[in-house]
Protein backbone atom coordinates (compact mmCIF):
# COMPACT_ATOMS: atom_id res chain seq x y z
CA UNK A 1 0.00 0.00 0.00
CA UNK A 2 1.36 3.42 -0.95
CA UNK A 3 1.87 6.18 1.59
CA UNK A 4 -1.03 8.08 -0.05
CA UNK A 5 -3.35 5.07 0.26
CA UNK A 6 -2.45 4.60 3.92
CA UNK A 7 -3.22 8.27 4.57
CA UNK A 8 -6.60 8.10 2.87
CA UNK A 9 -7.49 4.87 4.72
CA UNK A 10 -6.63 6.51 8.04
CA UNK A 11 -8.82 9.49 7.18
CA UNK A 12 -11.70 7.20 6.25
CA UNK A 13 -11.32 5.36 9.56
CA UNK A 14 -11.34 8.65 11.44
CA UNK A 15 -14.44 9.74 9.53
CA UNK A 16 -16.21 6.56 10.66
CA UNK A 17 -15.15 7.15 14.26
CA UNK A 18 -16.49 10.71 14.16
CA UNK A 19 -19.79 9.44 12.76
CA UNK A 20 -20.13 6.86 15.56
CA UNK A 21 -19.07 9.13 18.43
CA UNK A 22 -18.54 8.21 22.07
CA UNK A 23 -15.61 7.12 24.22
CA UNK A 24 -14.74 3.98 22.24
CA UNK A 25 -14.69 5.90 18.97
CA UNK A 26 -12.49 8.54 20.57
CA UNK A 27 -10.02 5.92 21.79
CA UNK A 28 -9.83 4.33 18.34
CA UNK A 29 -9.45 7.73 16.71
CA UNK A 30 -6.63 8.74 19.04
CA UNK A 31 -4.83 5.51 18.17
CA UNK A 32 -5.05 6.18 14.41
CA UNK A 33 -4.16 9.86 14.75
CA UNK A 34 -1.15 9.24 17.00
CA UNK A 35 1.70 11.66 16.40
CA UNK A 36 1.99 15.35 17.13
CA UNK A 37 -0.40 16.58 19.80
CA UNK A 38 -2.92 19.18 18.63
CA UNK A 39 -1.81 22.72 19.43
CA UNK A 40 -3.19 24.16 22.64
CA UNK A 41 -5.33 27.26 22.69
CA UNK A 42 -4.94 30.48 24.63
CA UNK A 43 -4.40 30.82 28.39
CA UNK A 44 -7.31 32.19 30.45
CA UNK A 45 -5.89 35.73 30.54
CA UNK A 46 -5.85 35.85 26.72
CA UNK A 47 -9.37 34.61 25.99
CA UNK A 48 -10.49 38.17 25.32
CA UNK A 49 -8.07 38.34 22.39
CA UNK A 50 -10.14 35.83 20.41
CA UNK A 51 -12.43 37.21 17.66
CA UNK A 52 -15.85 38.35 18.83
CA UNK A 53 -17.31 36.87 15.65
CA UNK A 54 -17.92 33.19 16.25
CA UNK A 55 -18.03 32.70 12.48
CA UNK A 56 -14.59 34.26 11.97
CA UNK A 57 -13.01 31.08 10.61
CA UNK A 58 -11.43 32.17 7.33
CA UNK A 59 -8.22 33.58 8.80
CA UNK A 60 -7.73 30.35 10.78
CA UNK A 61 -8.30 27.86 7.96
CA UNK A 62 -5.72 26.53 5.55
CA UNK A 63 -5.70 27.92 2.00
CA UNK A 64 -4.88 26.29 -1.32
CA UNK A 65 -2.57 27.59 -4.02
CA UNK A 66 -5.32 29.88 -5.35
CA UNK A 67 -6.14 31.47 -2.01
CA UNK A 68 -9.36 29.49 -1.49
CA UNK A 69 -10.13 28.56 2.11
CA UNK A 70 -9.74 24.83 2.70
CA UNK A 71 -12.53 23.64 5.00
CA UNK A 72 -11.67 21.42 7.97
CA UNK A 73 -12.07 17.76 7.04
CA UNK A 74 -14.34 16.56 9.86
CA UNK A 75 -17.59 18.06 11.14
CA UNK A 76 -20.19 17.36 13.84
CA UNK A 77 -23.38 19.31 14.50
CA UNK A 78 -24.73 18.68 18.00
CA UNK A 79 -28.44 19.49 18.14
CA UNK A 80 -29.42 20.56 21.63
CA UNK A 81 -32.52 20.82 23.78
CA UNK A 82 -32.42 23.24 26.70
CA UNK A 83 -33.42 21.40 29.91
CA UNK A 84 -32.28 23.94 32.50
CA UNK A 85 -34.20 26.16 34.87
CA UNK A 86 -34.03 29.61 33.41
CA UNK A 87 -31.82 30.37 31.76
CA UNK A 88 -30.16 31.60 34.95
CA UNK A 89 -26.92 33.54 35.56
CA UNK A 90 -25.40 30.43 37.12
CA UNK A 91 -26.23 28.40 34.02
CA UNK A 92 -24.71 31.05 31.78
CA UNK A 93 -21.49 30.94 33.78
CA UNK A 94 -21.36 27.15 33.48
CA UNK A 95 -22.01 27.17 29.74
CA UNK A 96 -19.40 29.86 29.13
CA UNK A 97 -16.86 27.94 31.21
CA UNK A 98 -17.51 24.87 29.07
CA UNK A 99 -16.89 26.79 25.85
CA UNK A 100 -13.82 28.53 27.25
CA UNK A 101 -12.41 25.12 28.17
CA UNK A 102 -12.37 24.24 24.47
CA UNK A 103 -10.70 27.54 23.58
CA UNK A 104 -7.98 26.95 26.15
CA UNK A 105 -7.53 23.33 25.11
CA UNK A 106 -7.31 23.81 21.33
CA UNK A 107 -5.82 26.44 19.09
CA UNK A 108 -8.41 28.18 16.96
CA UNK A 109 -7.99 26.70 13.51
CA UNK A 110 -8.24 23.64 11.29
CA UNK A 111 -5.40 21.82 13.07
CA UNK A 112 -7.06 22.62 16.39
CA UNK A 113 -10.77 23.39 16.68
CA UNK A 114 -13.29 25.75 15.11
CA UNK A 115 -16.81 25.94 16.51
CA UNK A 116 -19.95 28.04 16.52
CA UNK A 117 -22.86 28.07 18.97
CA UNK A 118 -26.24 28.86 17.40
CA UNK A 119 -29.78 29.34 18.77
CA UNK A 120 -33.07 28.58 17.05
CA UNK A 121 -36.45 30.33 17.12
CA UNK A 122 -37.73 27.79 19.67
CA UNK A 123 -35.06 28.86 22.15
CA UNK A 124 -36.09 32.52 22.00
CA UNK A 125 -39.82 31.73 22.28
CA UNK A 126 -39.39 31.18 26.03
CA UNK A 127 -38.75 34.90 26.59
CA UNK A 128 -41.45 37.55 26.88
CA UNK A 129 -39.60 40.11 24.77
CA UNK A 130 -39.00 39.61 21.04
CA UNK A 131 -35.66 39.63 19.27
CA UNK A 132 -34.54 43.14 18.24
CA UNK A 133 -35.46 44.53 14.83
CA UNK A 134 -31.83 44.17 13.76
CA UNK A 135 -32.24 40.36 13.82
CA UNK A 136 -34.66 38.44 11.61
CA UNK A 137 -34.93 34.79 12.66
CA UNK A 138 -37.96 33.28 10.91
CA UNK A 139 -39.16 29.73 11.29
CA UNK A 140 -37.91 27.55 8.41
CA UNK A 141 -40.24 26.88 5.49
CA UNK A 142 -40.34 25.04 2.19
CA UNK A 143 -38.48 27.03 -0.42
CA UNK A 144 -39.64 25.46 -3.66
CA UNK A 145 -42.85 23.87 -4.98
CA UNK A 146 -41.14 20.47 -5.22
CA UNK A 147 -39.89 20.10 -1.64
CA UNK A 148 -41.63 19.06 1.56
CA UNK A 149 -38.96 18.98 4.28
CA UNK A 150 -39.46 18.51 7.98
CA UNK A 151 -38.53 21.54 10.08
CA UNK A 152 -36.17 21.26 13.01
CA UNK A 153 -37.20 22.88 16.26
CA UNK A 154 -34.06 22.42 18.33
CA UNK A 155 -33.09 25.08 20.84
CA UNK A 156 -29.47 25.24 19.75
CA UNK A 157 -26.72 23.61 17.74
CA UNK A 158 -22.96 23.49 18.18
CA UNK A 159 -21.00 23.09 14.95
CA UNK A 160 -17.58 21.53 15.61
CA UNK A 161 -14.95 21.33 12.85
CA UNK A 162 -11.34 20.17 12.70
CA UNK A 163 -8.86 18.31 10.52
CA UNK A 164 -8.45 15.96 13.49
CA UNK A 165 -11.36 13.70 14.30
CA UNK A 166 -10.00 13.10 17.80
CA UNK A 167 -10.27 16.83 18.52
CA UNK A 168 -13.96 16.91 17.63
CA UNK A 169 -14.72 13.79 19.66
CA UNK A 170 -12.71 15.05 22.64
CA UNK A 171 -14.50 18.40 22.51
CA UNK A 172 -17.86 16.64 22.45
CA UNK A 173 -16.92 14.39 25.38
CA UNK A 174 -15.71 17.41 27.35
CA UNK A 175 -18.95 19.34 26.71
CA UNK A 176 -21.08 16.42 27.88
CA UNK A 177 -19.04 15.79 31.03
CA UNK A 178 -17.37 12.55 29.97
CA UNK A 179 -13.80 13.90 30.18
CA UNK A 180 -12.07 15.57 33.11
CA UNK A 181 -9.16 16.79 31.01
CA UNK A 182 -8.90 17.69 27.34
CA UNK A 183 -5.57 18.18 25.57
CA UNK A 184 -3.84 18.89 28.88
CA UNK A 185 -6.45 21.38 30.11
CA UNK A 186 -8.78 20.67 33.04
CA UNK A 187 -12.45 20.74 32.07
CA UNK A 188 -13.85 23.73 33.97
CA UNK A 189 -17.52 22.88 33.43
CA UNK A 190 -19.93 21.09 31.11
CA UNK A 191 -23.37 21.39 29.51
CA UNK A 192 -24.74 18.51 31.61
CA UNK A 193 -28.12 19.34 33.16
CA UNK A 194 -28.46 22.42 30.96
CA UNK A 195 -28.52 20.99 27.45
CA UNK A 196 -29.30 17.48 26.25
CA UNK A 197 -27.92 16.30 22.93
CA UNK A 198 -31.01 15.37 20.95
CA UNK A 199 -29.28 14.53 17.66
CA UNK A 200 -25.80 14.30 16.13
CA UNK A 201 -25.16 15.03 12.46
CA UNK A 202 -21.73 14.32 11.07
CA UNK A 203 -19.81 14.74 7.88
CA UNK A 204 -16.62 15.39 5.99
CA UNK A 205 -15.13 17.32 3.08
CA UNK A 206 -11.83 17.07 1.23
CA UNK A 207 -10.16 15.26 -1.67
CA UNK A 208 -10.20 11.51 -1.14
CA UNK A 209 -12.74 11.38 1.68
CA UNK A 210 -15.88 11.00 -0.50
CA UNK A 211 -14.15 8.30 -2.59
CA UNK A 212 -13.06 6.41 0.52
CA UNK A 213 -16.59 6.53 1.96
CA UNK A 214 -18.76 5.67 -1.04
CA UNK A 215 -18.78 1.88 -0.66
CA UNK A 216 -22.15 0.46 0.38
CA UNK A 217 -23.77 3.89 0.72
CA UNK A 218 -27.30 4.33 -0.57
CA UNK A 219 -27.54 6.91 -3.32
CA UNK A 220 -24.18 6.09 -4.94
CA UNK A 221 -23.78 3.37 -7.61
CA UNK A 222 -22.02 0.12 -6.65
CA UNK A 223 -19.38 0.97 -9.26
CA UNK A 224 -17.96 3.47 -6.73
CA UNK A 225 -17.59 6.27 -9.28
CA UNK A 226 -16.47 9.14 -7.05
CA UNK A 227 -12.91 10.04 -8.04
CA UNK A 228 -10.11 10.40 -5.50
CA UNK A 229 -9.52 14.06 -6.34
CA UNK A 230 -13.14 14.99 -5.58
CA UNK A 231 -13.77 16.81 -2.27
CA UNK A 232 -17.55 16.15 -2.46
CA UNK A 233 -19.73 13.24 -3.57
CA UNK A 234 -20.86 14.95 -6.78
CA UNK A 235 -17.28 15.04 -8.02
CA UNK A 236 -16.58 18.77 -8.23
CA UNK A 237 -14.97 21.42 -6.09
CA UNK A 238 -17.04 24.14 -4.42
CA UNK A 239 -16.31 27.02 -2.07
CA UNK A 240 -14.28 29.09 -4.51
CA UNK A 241 -13.14 32.32 -2.85
CA UNK A 242 -14.94 34.60 -5.30
CA UNK A 243 -18.14 32.57 -5.02
CA UNK A 244 -18.31 33.08 -1.27
CA UNK A 245 -19.61 36.08 0.63
CA UNK A 246 -17.02 37.64 2.90
CA UNK A 247 -17.38 37.32 6.65
CA UNK A 248 -18.00 41.07 6.73
CA UNK A 249 -20.90 40.68 4.28
CA UNK A 250 -22.65 38.07 6.43
CA UNK A 251 -22.12 39.84 9.77
CA UNK A 252 -25.02 41.57 11.56
CA UNK A 253 -24.14 45.26 11.73
CA UNK A 254 -26.43 46.77 14.35
CA UNK A 255 -28.12 46.08 17.66
CA UNK A 256 -27.13 43.88 20.59
CA UNK A 257 -26.20 40.99 18.28
CA UNK A 258 -23.87 43.08 16.10
CA UNK A 259 -20.90 40.92 15.22
CA UNK A 260 -23.07 37.83 14.94
CA UNK A 261 -24.64 36.18 11.91
CA UNK A 262 -27.38 33.71 11.03
CA UNK A 263 -27.07 30.06 10.02
CA UNK A 264 -29.27 28.04 7.71
CA UNK A 265 -28.87 24.27 7.93
CA UNK A 266 -30.45 21.84 5.48
CA UNK A 267 -30.06 18.06 5.38
CA UNK A 268 -30.16 16.99 1.74
CA UNK A 269 -30.33 13.43 0.41
CA UNK A 270 -28.22 12.78 -2.70
CA UNK A 271 -29.41 10.30 -5.36
CA UNK A 272 -26.46 9.91 -7.72
CA UNK A 273 -27.18 6.74 -9.72
CA UNK A 274 -28.24 8.62 -12.85
CA UNK A 275 -25.60 11.30 -12.21
CA UNK A 276 -22.82 8.76 -12.59
CA UNK A 277 -24.30 5.88 -14.60
CA UNK A 278 -26.38 7.70 -17.24
CA UNK A 279 -25.13 11.28 -17.41
CA UNK A 280 -21.84 11.77 -19.26
CA UNK A 281 -19.02 13.85 -17.86
CA UNK A 282 -20.05 16.61 -20.28
CA UNK A 283 -23.63 16.58 -18.99
CA UNK A 284 -22.41 16.70 -15.38
CA UNK A 285 -20.30 19.75 -16.16
CA UNK A 286 -23.25 21.45 -17.86
CA UNK A 287 -25.56 20.75 -14.92
CA UNK A 288 -23.10 21.65 -12.17
CA UNK A 289 -21.58 24.77 -13.76
CA UNK A 290 -23.08 25.87 -17.09
CA UNK A 291 -23.17 24.71 -20.74
CA UNK A 292 -20.26 26.97 -21.72
CA UNK A 293 -17.91 25.25 -19.28
CA UNK A 294 -18.49 21.92 -21.01
CA UNK A 295 -18.41 23.36 -24.54
CA UNK A 296 -15.11 25.15 -23.91
CA UNK A 297 -13.45 22.41 -21.86
CA UNK A 298 -12.86 24.72 -18.91
CA UNK A 299 -12.87 22.07 -16.16
CA UNK A 300 -10.12 19.59 -15.36
CA UNK A 301 -10.82 16.88 -12.80
CA UNK A 302 -12.72 18.26 -9.84
CA UNK A 303 -12.21 21.84 -11.04
CA UNK A 304 -9.15 22.95 -9.10
CA UNK A 305 -7.79 24.48 -12.31
CA UNK A 306 -10.56 27.11 -12.20
CA UNK A 307 -8.56 28.97 -9.55
CA UNK A 308 -10.45 31.15 -7.09
CA UNK A 309 -13.74 31.33 -9.00
CA UNK A 310 -16.19 28.95 -10.66
CA UNK A 311 -16.09 31.42 -13.57
CA UNK A 312 -19.85 31.50 -14.09
CA UNK A 313 -20.27 35.28 -14.06
CA UNK A 314 -20.82 35.40 -17.82
CA UNK A 315 -23.02 32.29 -17.67
CA UNK A 316 -25.34 33.85 -15.08
CA UNK A 317 -26.31 36.61 -17.48
CA UNK A 318 -27.39 34.12 -20.12
CA UNK A 319 -29.24 31.58 -17.97
CA UNK A 320 -32.57 31.94 -19.80
CA UNK A 321 -30.79 32.03 -23.15
CA UNK A 322 -29.00 28.75 -22.28
CA UNK A 323 -32.33 27.20 -21.31
CA UNK A 324 -33.71 28.00 -24.77
CA UNK A 325 -30.55 27.16 -26.72
CA UNK A 326 -29.27 24.10 -24.85
CA UNK A 327 -32.40 22.87 -23.04
CA UNK A 328 -30.33 22.84 -19.85
CA UNK A 329 -28.94 25.25 -17.26
CA UNK A 330 -26.29 24.88 -14.58
CA UNK A 331 -26.52 24.97 -10.82
CA UNK A 332 -23.72 27.51 -10.37
CA UNK A 333 -24.94 29.84 -13.09
CA UNK A 334 -28.42 29.99 -11.59
CA UNK A 335 -27.14 30.58 -8.05
CA UNK A 336 -24.87 33.42 -9.22
CA UNK A 337 -27.96 35.44 -10.18
CA UNK A 338 -28.54 36.16 -6.48
CA UNK A 339 -25.44 38.32 -6.14
CA UNK A 340 -25.63 41.96 -5.09
CA UNK A 341 -23.29 44.40 -6.84
CA UNK A 342 -21.57 41.35 -8.27
CA UNK A 343 -20.83 39.86 -4.83
CA UNK A 344 -22.25 36.65 -3.27
CA UNK A 345 -24.50 37.14 -0.25
CA UNK A 346 -24.08 33.82 1.60
CA UNK A 347 -21.01 32.08 3.01
CA UNK A 348 -21.21 28.30 2.54
CA UNK A 349 -19.65 25.89 5.01
CA UNK A 350 -21.43 22.71 3.94
CA UNK A 351 -20.08 19.15 3.98
CA UNK A 352 -20.97 15.65 2.80
CA UNK A 353 -22.38 12.96 5.06
CA UNK A 354 -23.17 9.26 5.28
CA UNK A 355 -25.60 9.71 8.18
CA UNK A 356 -28.29 7.01 8.14
CA UNK A 357 -26.19 5.05 5.62
CA UNK A 358 -26.99 7.26 2.64
CA UNK A 359 -25.16 9.89 0.65
CA UNK A 360 -26.08 13.31 1.92
CA UNK A 361 -25.14 16.94 2.16
CA UNK A 362 -25.47 19.04 5.28
CA UNK A 363 -25.82 22.45 3.65
CA UNK A 364 -24.70 25.01 6.21
CA UNK A 365 -24.52 28.67 5.28
CA UNK A 366 -24.01 31.96 7.09
CA UNK A 367 -25.73 35.15 5.99
CA UNK A 368 -26.56 38.51 7.55
CA UNK A 369 -30.26 37.79 7.14
CA UNK A 370 -32.01 34.49 6.46
CA UNK A 371 -33.69 36.19 3.49
CA UNK A 372 -30.28 36.30 1.80
CA UNK A 373 -30.26 32.51 1.88
CA UNK A 374 -33.85 32.41 0.63
CA UNK A 375 -32.95 34.67 -2.30
CA UNK A 376 -29.98 32.48 -3.19
CA UNK A 377 -32.06 29.32 -2.93
CA UNK A 378 -34.80 30.79 -5.13
CA UNK A 379 -32.22 31.71 -7.77
CA UNK A 380 -30.83 28.18 -7.61
CA UNK A 381 -34.31 26.65 -7.85
CA UNK A 382 -34.82 28.47 -11.14
CA UNK A 383 -38.61 28.38 -11.17
CA UNK A 384 -38.58 31.57 -13.23
CA UNK A 385 -36.42 29.88 -15.88
CA UNK A 386 -38.61 26.78 -15.91
CA UNK A 387 -41.70 28.96 -16.40
CA UNK A 388 -40.16 30.62 -19.46
CA UNK A 389 -38.53 27.63 -21.15
CA UNK A 390 -38.77 23.91 -21.85
CA UNK A 391 -36.65 22.82 -18.89
CA UNK A 392 -38.58 21.23 -16.04
CA UNK A 393 -38.83 22.13 -12.38
CA UNK A 394 -36.09 19.55 -11.79
CA UNK A 395 -35.16 17.95 -15.12
CA UNK A 396 -32.18 19.65 -16.81
CA UNK A 397 -32.53 22.36 -14.18
CA UNK A 398 -29.09 22.30 -12.59
CA UNK A 399 -28.66 19.49 -10.05
CA UNK A 400 -32.12 19.59 -8.51
CA UNK A 401 -33.20 16.13 -9.66
CA UNK A 402 -30.37 14.57 -7.63
CA UNK A 403 -31.22 16.31 -4.35
CA UNK A 404 -34.08 15.91 -1.86
CA UNK A 405 -34.30 18.32 1.07
CA UNK A 406 -35.13 16.29 4.17
CA UNK A 407 -34.89 18.93 6.90
CA UNK A 408 -34.47 22.70 7.25
CA UNK A 409 -33.59 24.96 10.18
CA UNK A 410 -32.64 28.57 10.89
CA UNK A 411 -30.42 29.80 13.73
CA UNK A 412 -28.93 32.96 15.18
CA UNK A 413 -25.17 32.90 15.83
CA UNK A 414 -24.58 35.54 18.53
CA UNK A 415 -21.22 37.27 18.87
CA UNK A 416 -18.89 35.39 21.16
CA UNK A 417 -19.66 37.62 24.16
CA UNK A 418 -23.34 36.61 24.00
CA UNK A 419 -23.02 32.94 22.97
CA UNK A 420 -23.97 31.45 26.36
CA UNK A 421 -27.75 31.31 26.81
CA UNK A 422 -28.53 34.80 25.51
CA UNK A 423 -31.79 36.65 26.02
CA UNK A 424 -33.28 38.82 23.25
CA UNK A 425 -31.57 41.74 25.08
CA UNK A 426 -28.18 40.21 25.88
CA UNK A 427 -26.55 43.53 26.76
CA UNK A 428 -28.60 43.45 29.95
CA UNK A 429 -26.91 40.20 31.04
CA UNK A 430 -23.92 40.27 33.31
CA UNK A 431 -21.86 37.10 33.01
Amino acid sequence: MSRSSRTISRRAFVRSAVAIGGASALAACLDRESGDEPPQGVPPEELETLPDRQHAWTAFERTDEHGNSVAPEHHVCLHLEYVGDGPTPAERERVEAAFETLERAYERGSDGLLFTVCYGPSYFERFDEPLPDSVALPEPRALSPIESPEFDAYDAIIHLASDRGSVILSAEEALTGDLDEVNGVDVADTLAGIFDIAERRTGFIGPGLPAENQEGIRGIPDSEPVSEDAPLFMGFKSGFKKNQASEDRVTIQEGPFAGGTTTHLSWIRLSLNQWYEQDSREIRERKMFCPAHADEGRIEGAGDNLGDSSQVEDCAERTLEDAHEHGMVGHAQKSARAREDGEPIILRRDFNSTDDGEAGLHFLSHQRNIEDFVATREAMTGSDIADQSAIGPVTNNGIQQYMTVLRRANYLVPPRQHRSLPTPDPDAIDL
